[in-house]
């Protein structure tokens, strides 16, 4: 495959991958405001990890890991397509991808398990992709 539709379908891999963890924030919005509504398998924030959390610091922190990973895929994106003037996408990649799958394992078993298996898959990607292509930002 030439290097230009390689790079825009990773690019977008990672930017889409980066905007799907707002999901998560989402459904802690909806469980707020609707707790006994059906969320397709999404679960308020609780982490088996730290059990002692209350409902609303365990949301909190949740929700930070879920906005550094969008922020970071997004950056990872930006600079690989060489939209941002540096190239951060393999530190931001690396980095967003370790957050994430930290998030998930701490707070396994909130997510609907198609998406925890996706973001798995997802994460391990970019940190192979990260780690072990010459790419630069063009």
């Amino acid at each position: 495959m030439p290097d230009q539709p390689l790079r825009f379908i990773l690019g977008a891999i990672l930017l889409v991958h980066g905007l799907g963890h707002i999901g998560p924030v989402g459904a802690y919005l909806w469980l707020r405001r609707r707790p006994d509504t059906d969320t397709s398998g999404w679960t308020a924030a609780r982490s088996w990890l730290m059990p002692g959390l209350s409902p609303a610091a365990a949301t909190v922190v949740a929700s930070l890991f879920w906005v550094f990973a969008v922020v970071g895929f997004v950056v990872a994106a930006f600079s690989f397509w060489g939209i941002l003037p540096v190239d951060w996408w393999t530190t931001a990649a690396v980095a967003s991808a370790i957050v994430s799958l930290t998030g998930i394992v701490a707070f396994l078993g909130t997510w609907p398990a198609f998406n925890t298996v996706a973001a798995i898959v997802v994460n391990i990607g970019a940190l192979v992709v990260a780690v072990r292509q010459p790419w630069s930002a063009p």
